[in-house]
This record gives structure tokens, C-alpha cells and sequence, in this order.
């Protein structure tokens, strides 16, 4: 087994651990929270409140689980593909390990319940109520937009460090 087949194994565990950790606080979260509602965690900042979501982000497509179902599988098998597959840094793998393990943390959600689960709520602004596996979502989304921005940047400097080596001019001295 090479090198990159065991970083492939280990993403695919650790979002594994992922999924875990996320149904695991689901059903604290129904166990707890649904009988009362809602817990002040940091009055006027922050609730933990049982709240089941139909649809996606913002309560986007409620009420379309078959093709919230249909869409996360097969963007989630894209994903597995491009960490078993792809050759890539810790930064990019971690990102799209994140991304695989919150999807499908609300996936096994969507396909069981109908509904996902979300439990915390920010209250000192309007947001969406939210789950672990949105914070992994949300935080791989974020980290891989970061990665691409820094490789594009990284490039385009390499390949302008490049041009001035070769004594190549873009025409603008």
C-alpha cells in the first residue's frame, strides 16, 4: 500500500470520526434538548435549541428531500473521489475531509429523519440555527476557497519570479 493510499485511509477515517462525533451530539441533542426546547448557554449570545431543519442551508429546498438526498450523495461520492484519488497537500485534504464528513453527518440525518437536526443558535444575530456537521461544512468550504486563492497567488508570483529570470517582459516597462 503507498504513501498516498494511507493519507487516502486516513482522510476517509477521520471523516469517519467526523460523522460519528456529529450523530453522537444529534442524539444528545434530541435526547436533551427536545423535551425542553431550548438551553441558555451565554444569555443574549448563545442557545442550544432542538430545532429540525427540511431543507439546506437557510432552510433552502425544505420540504425537497429526494433531491437534497440525490444532490449530497452524489457531491459526496465526488468528494471521496478527489481524496481517494487526487494527490494533494495537508491543507487541501483537510478541507475536503471536512466537507465529507459534515455532509454526510447531515446526509445520514436527511436519509433516516427526513429532517436534520440542528441545535445551536446564535443569538445576537439573525442566523440559521445550526449543527457540528454545518461547522465542518462551512469550515471546509472556507479553508479550501483559502487554499485556492493562496495556490493561485503562490503560482501567478512563481511564474512572474519566472518571467524576470528569463528576462521575459510583459511589455509594460
Amino acid at each position: 500500500m503507498g504513501f498516498q493510499m494511507i493519507v487516502s485511509f486516513f482522510s476517509v477515517l477521520v471523516a469517519a470520526v467526523l460523522v460519528a462525533v456529529d450523530q453522537l451530539i444529534k442524539q444528545w441533542a434530541t435526547a436533551v434538548l427536545q423535551p425542553v426546547g431550548a438551553i441558555t448557554v451565554l444569555p443574549g449570545i448563545l442557545e442550544l435549541r432542538y430545532y429540525l431543519n427540511d431543507g439546506m442551508a437557510f432552510s433552502m429546498l425544505a420540504g425537497k428531500q429526494t433531491l437534497l438526498i440525490a444532490m449530497t450523495s452524489i457531491m459526496l461520492v465526488c468528494v471521496l473521489l478527489v481524496l481517494l484519488l487526487r494527490k494533494m497537500g495537508p491543507w487541501e485534504r483537510i478541507s475536503w475531509t471536512l466537507i465529507l464528513g459534515g455532509g454526510i453527518g447531515n446526509l445520514i440525518d436527511r436519509f433516516l429523519n427526513g429532517v436534520v437536526v440542528d441545535y445551536i443558535n446564535v443569538l445576537f444575530v439573525n442566523f440559521a440555527v445550526f449543527n457540528f456537521a454545518d461547522i465542518c461544512i462551512t469550515a471546509g468550504v472556507i479553508s479550501l476557497m483559502a487554499w485556492v486563492l493562496y495556490d493561485s497567488f503562490r503560482k501567478e508570483k512563481a511564474e512572474m519570479s519566472s518571467d524576470q529570470v528569463n528576462g521575459v517582459s510583459d511589455g509594460t516597462n
